[in-house]
């Protein structure tokens, strides 16, 4: 004898397949963060190897997306993560930039964006290689279409710009940090 539908029935057997799904969601996450985890963090040291001219060690800095590298007790360089909106979405880089604020290097973390245009940002050898050196100081973070001196990609200005914003983006976070550690150390010499 087949039972009798009624709401009480439908409700009882929804919340079951709900609480069964929820269980396999809850299983497949547990059994994959870590490795998922693991991987993130490879990849975001390798990013690191590539923005820096060399070091001993990194540090994470909690109060902002940033590493700190070190040659022994020599300061070589930051390694600040910075995240825009491109043409397809969220456009994540790490940039190198050394103590006297040149940006060393660029390596792009994740984007979203059009396979075949702006999906170049990380595979044109032309667009990544004038990031290497970018000195802001002497040239200006556009692309040459709004008056500045970066090579946008081929039919991709909108990735273009907001990769210059993100480069910009971070080299304003290393002044804000360079600054802190200015007042940090002119406060460590007048205790002394």
């Amino acid at each position: 004898m087949a039972a009798k539908s009624n709401l009480t029935n439908m409700v009882l057997v929804l919340g079951v397949t709900c609480l069964f799904c929820s269980a396999i969601l809850g299983g497949a996450y547990a059994l994959t963060k870590d490795p998922i985890d693991a991987a993130a963090a490879a990849k975001t040291q390798q990013a690191i190897a590539q923005v820096l001219p060399y070091f001993s060690e990194v540090q994470y800095n909690e109060d902002g997306h940033y590493y700190t590298a070190t040659e022994g007790d020599k300061l070589v360089g930051y390694a600040i993560e910075s995240s825009v909106v491109g043409f397809g979405g969220p456009l994540s880089l790490i940039v190198g930039i050394t103590p006297d604020g040149v940006v060393y290097n660029t390596s792009v973390l994740a984007h979203s964006e059009t396979p075949g245009l702006g999906a170049k940002c990380n595979t044109d050898a032309k667009f990544m290689a004038q990031w290497k050196g970018f000195d802001p100081s002497v040239k200006s973070l556009s692309v040459k279409k709004d008056g500045g001196d970066v090579d946008a990609i081929t039919a991709s200005t909108i990735t273009s710009r907001a990769y210059a914003l993100a480069v910009e983006n971070a080299l304003k976070t290393f002044s804000v940090i360079s600054s802190e550690v200015e007042k940090s150390q002119i406060g460590g010499q007048s205790n002394e």
